[in-house]
């Protein structure tokens, strides 16, 4: 491809700005009208933001037919990146985050002179970055759009960012990352364990098997004992407001600052004209807004889909480059790459979150310590009288996002995040390398990241709306994957279990142990537990009497008459908060829910080991109550 000749205006040696204003300008050119300028001038009075980004947050003029006016009262030419040719040579002496950061890209270099596109008026500390890294060249600016930079960097340097999304936290610190799923000595540790059960049953199979019940039963009483007394705590406080409405209504727009929502997208054909119409309901400042909607490269279905829904120009398109794994977190590493919001949130394509959400995460924010790197909002259906899974999972999801973590932040133990809804320090969370693109529950494990590494996590009063998952083998594929990558996090975080007590501490340690490991531990345990019982109701024996010693046989009777008891009451305490009153009766059926998710937890450990990084894609779009929601205004 070839240069561009048709650049639309000569270099000038001047740098100074034309005294015409940029909304007399586009007035005067009849790309806006009189009541176009004065409603963005009265918002740019409310809300501080440059009067560009509120043309084209609402739509009143395009990108381009903008910055080609900027460029004439800049008394610069104007550049279309899309139709010119970079120098590889040039690029390579760049830092494709230095060009997102500082909004310039360079396309071409003579022995003297440096072309360099920009979308920000030049100035000298620009000259100074760009020659700190080319040398002393006279230097051409010339410009061009935002989303063209974006474009060229992702364009030219398409290697370079798949690379880092996939690989970057593994360069940072490869114990972080669950690339390797086993270290040498877990699998010394792992393979000692087998042969020594295995010995174990066939020399002294009795005392064996009263060791491992033993065990068994007390893993359980501890994982009940640990989830009752959090969740007391967190219903404790389930009246406390984190943030008020009097505290949102008292935020300044002008002080708002720029938030990043990032939307991964995969097969999402049929909900991408919902998502932009929830988008749309946020209580957020449009021109405030970068909006990025990650797309797989090869999905082409949801890019026609999304081109077809005519997103504002808020929203970009961010294509992910095609490359193993093929998971959400390396979508978002690619999304993170480009975000330029102090914060950032995560929301999936079929969410419907409240509008006043990111307003209540700025509260959080500025209230919190400075080490708070992220605030979650809770998550609930929209569907949850569907059927009985949707209405088992919105009582296990009330149960946990409404009292669970409300009490792990109470205790100020380690809070494992949702897959949506939780929003970022952007800069913050850079440092600590993004997500894991290994592990297939990225969430949680970058809950115990921050933990470790000093950074807390906090909740938020507010509720994101899903869809309830209403079809039996597409909730088996997406709870295994949950609990595959639960498994994940506890071989990644125990790599180095002393210095994970050292970093992280007592409390947190143990918090750690009885919620990552405990919950895949009890849903792989639960069907021996289940299995004895079974037998000694059918053969009415006392064959198995010896697996249950004194001590044994109370944890036992504990857990199956006390335990089970408790477990299904903190289902139903889960109700009264939402006043999901119609779902009390089911609370009583969560022991066959339990079963489901024991399938689940078999199916995630088998492929821990045959395929470690498998996304296995959750069908969305598939609830009765979808359509309707989407065909309203």
């Amino acid at each position: 491809m070839q240069e561009q000749p048709s650049l639309i205006s000569s270099q000038s040696d001047s740098r100074s700005q034309s005294t015409l204003k940029l909304g007399e300008a586009l007035l005067q050119r009849g790309l806006i009208s009189p009541a176009d300028l004065q409603k963005a001038l009265e918002i740019q009075k409310r809300t501080g933001e440059r009067l560009g980004r509120i043309f084209i947050a609402f739509g009143l003029v395009h990108r381009q037919q903008l910055y080609r006016v900027l460029a004439e009262l800049w008394q610069l030419p104007f550049v279309d990146l899309l139709h010119t040719t970079a120098q590889p040579s040039l690029l390579s002496k760049f830092d494709p985050q230095l060009l997102v950061r500082e909004r310039f890209f360079p396309f071409a270099l003579s022995e003297q002179t440096l072309k360099i596109a920009t979308a920000e008026k030049p100035r000298l500390e620009l000259n100074q970055i760009i020659q700190a890294t080319i040398g002393d060249k006279e230097i051409d600016y010339y410009v061009t759009t935002e989303w063209d930079i974006d474009y060229a960097v992702r364009t030219y340097f398409r290697e370079q960012i798949l690379d880092r999304a996939v690989f970057g936290l593994y360069y940072r610190n490869p114990a972080e990352c669950a690339y390797t799923v086993l270290t040498n000595w877990q699998y010394i540790c792992l393979v000692v364990g087998i042969i020594g059960m295995v010995l174990g049953l066939y020399y002294s199979p009795k005392t064996t098997l009263i060791i491992l019940n033993f065990l068994i039963n007390l893993a359980f009483f501890g994982g009940i004992l640990f989830k009752f007394i959090v969740a007391l705590a967190g219903a404790q406080h389930e009246q406390l407001q984190p943030v008020t409405k009097a505290e949102v209504q008292a935020l300044k727009e002008d002080e708002l600052p720029v938030y990043t929502i990032l939307v991964p997208a995969y097969r999402e054909a049929n909900v991408i004209n919902l998502l932009m119409k929830n988008l749309k309901k946020l209580d957020y400042p449009p021109e405030k807004l970068e909006i990025l909607l990650l797309l797989e490269e090869d999905d082409q279905e949801t890019i026609e889909a999304a081109r077809a829904a005519k997103p504002p120009e808020t929203v970009t398109f961010v294509f992910i480059p095609k490359g193993q794994p093929q998971t959400k977190p390396k979508a978002c590493n690619v999304g993170l790459f480009f975000a330029r919001g102090e914060y950032l949130v995560i929301y999936d394509a079929e969410d419907q979150p409240e509008p006043d959400q990111l307003k209540k995460a700025v509260v959080a924010f500025k209230k919190g310590p400075p080490n708070l790197i992220c605030v979650q909002a809770a998550l609930n259906y929209f569907n949850s009288n569907e059927n009985f899974l949707t209405r088992m999972f919105t009582l296990e999801y009330s149960y946990w996002f409404d009292y669970m973590l409300p009490g792990l932040d109470v205790l100020r133990l380690p809070i494992p995040l949702g897959g949506t809804s939780n929003h970022f320090r952007t800069d913050i969370l850079r440092q600590l390398g993004g997500w894991d693109p290994f592990n297939v529950t990225e969430d949680a494990d970058l809950g115990m990241r921050a933990a470790t590494n000093g950074y807390s996590v906090g909740v938020i009063n507010a509720t994101t709306y899903e869809e309830a998952n209403n079809q039996l083998w597409n909730w088996i594929r997406q709870r295994s994957r949950w609990i595959k990558g639960y498994m994940q996090t506890v071989l990644v975080h125990t790599r180095h279990p002393v210095a994970l007590l050292k970093n992280a501490g007592w409390r947190n340690f143990i918090g750690f142990m009885m919620l990552i490991l405990g919950t895949p531990f009890t849903f792989l345990a639960a069907p021996p537990l289940w299995l004895f019982y079974l037998i000694y109701l059918l053969t009415g024996t006392h064959a198995f009497d010896y697996l249950f010693p004194p001590i044994t046989l109370y944890i036992s009777l504990f857990n199956l008459l006390l335990g089970n008891g408790l477990m299904i009451y903190l289902n139903m305490l889960a109700v009264f908060k939402r006043n999901y009153f119609n779902l009390l009766f089911f609370a009583l059926l969560n022991p066959f829910y339990w079963v489901l998710h024991s399938i689940a937890a078999y199916k995630a450990l088998w492929q821990l080991f045959s395929r470690p990084y498998f996304w296995e894609k959750t069908i969305h779009g598939i609830s009765r109550e979808i359509k309707p929601a989407a065909s309203s205004d």
